[in-house]
């Protein structure tokens, strides 16, 4: 039986209708094959994961050399090299007064403990999260999820949970223009915090670009003023960098576009570069609230992933990061200019190499395009470049490729989207 049969028989696959006809064998770069060898450009870094390039050497290098000494031990009733090495890594890294770092196994998982560190820290109860947004598929992180096509089913979810305006320029609830805007989203949080919820507010959570709610980029001011009406109504700020973390925005974490110090992180996909882990790191006095028994991972901080997390982080911060950067705004240039040809494109934003590319059926109406994103998905597909689609309406165009993508890979992958915008409006 192949593995195309097994999938169908007994692998639960409850993320997507199909999944993609591609045998994934191997990887090397921005590059994965098929295990009949049919190559294709990986512009979606399996959810934006693999930021250091499929079978990175030296990521999996480390990762080897632990393998050969220890796989586990719980890292949470032993001490273990190099877990305690990555925590003061993160130290490093992360910005403002992130000092201490619990470690876990996926992103969901690392937002359910920020959560209960924030309960027990603040001794409040009540979460702000943001429309649109996408946290998780875990019993908590839906509950804040305000990405309604991801909740469907779900329910019903946690209480003490309320939404504010979605950050969303080209889809602005306000009716503004990017040169007037009066940032109602953002007063809309202290509005939402003293009319919606009880007053026992503990945290804000969002993501500084936000990824399957179509790569959306709030304004620069937005995160700066939200800041501080949290810090007058003594909430805190939880930064939600599983897809965004790690390079991902051309800075090692995109919070750092905006000139704001979270109350905690959370971190996971590209965080070791494909082996799984997960972190959410917070301020000491933050992290110092957990008291003994509160909080556990089997699994968390296993000493592989986070020797492959090490290496990895090395293997970014050496001019990956910075040329990324550039790669990114080249390419989304090349997308705005293509606007002028192409009316299916309605908007194109993001940072580094996160970039969405929104398609409407007409930019006075922006009516989503959600048929011809999904065209172009396929015809990119049968073209060999694996790209995503995000958005609420599934009508944004999701470009994450590896960071250490080349030139003229970029140059196939601008191309082969462009053809497929040509060939759905000839079709």
């Amino acid at each position: 039986m192949g593995v195309k049969e097994q999938y169908r028989d007994y692998v639960m696959t409850g993320f997507v209708k199909r999944v993609e006809p591609v045998v994934a064998d191997h990887g090397d770069g921005a590059l994965l094959y098929d295990a009949d060898g049919t190559e294709y450009i990986d512009c979606f870094a399996g959810i934006s994961v693999t930021n250091a390039g499929h079978h990175n050497p030296k990521v999996h290098a480390a990762a080897m050399a632990q393998a050969d000494k220890l796989v586990h031990a719980c890292s949470y009733v032993y001490h273990v090299p190099s877990v305690g090495a990555l925590a003061e890594k993160l130290a490093e890294i992360t910005p403002g007064k992130l000092q201490k770092t619990f470690f876990g196994n996926g992103g969901a998982e690392a937002i359910e403990g920020a959560f209960r560190l924030a309960k027990r820290f603040s001794g409040k109860r009540e979460f702000v999260a943001i429309e649109s947004s996408f946290h998780g598929r875990s019993f908590a992180t839906l509950s804040v999820t305000g990405n309604s096509a991801r909740k469907k089913g779900g329910g019903p979810y946690m209480p003490g949970v309320a939404f504010v305006p979605t950050p969303y320029c080209y889809r602005c609830f306000a009716e503004t223009t990017p040169d007037k805007c009066d940032m109602l989203c953002a007063r809309r949080v202290g509005e939402v915090m003293r009319l919606h919820l009880s007053g026992d507010v503990c945290a804000f959570i969002a993501e500084p670009v936000m990824g399957e709610g179509g790569i959306i980029v709030p304004p620069d001011d937005y995160f700066k003023r939200v800041k501080k009406t949290l810090d007058d109504e003594g909430v805190l700020f939880i930064a939600d960098e599983v897809q965004s973390g790690f390079g991902r925005t051309g800075k090692m974490f995109a919070i750092e576009h905006y000139g704001v110090e979270p109350d905690i992180m959370t971190m996971a996909k590209g965080i070791a570069d494909g082996w799984p882990l997960s972190a959410f790191t917070a301020r000491a006095d933050i992290a110092d609230a957990f008291q003994i028994g509160d909080h556990l991972s089997t699994f968390g901080g296993n000493p592989v992933s986070c020797a492959a997390a090490l290496a990895n982080i090395a293997f970014l911060q050496n001019g990956v990061i910075a040329a990324s950067a550039k790669k990114g705004a080249d390419l989304k240039a090349r997308f705005e200019n293509l606007m002028m040809e192409q009316a299916l494109i309605g908007d194109v934003r993001g940072k580094g190499l996160m970039i969405g590319v929104e398609l409407v059926e007409d930019r006075k109406t922006k009516v989503p395009a959600s048929a011809a994103a999904g065209f172009v998905r396929q015809y990119c597909l049968e073209h060999n470049v694996l790209i995503g689609v995000g958005g609420n309406f599934a009508s944004v165009l999701r470009i994450q490729p590896p960071l250490v993508i080349s030139s003229e890979q970029i140059d196939t992958t601008f191309d082969t989207i462009a053809a497929a915008l040509r060939a759905y409006k000839q079709a």
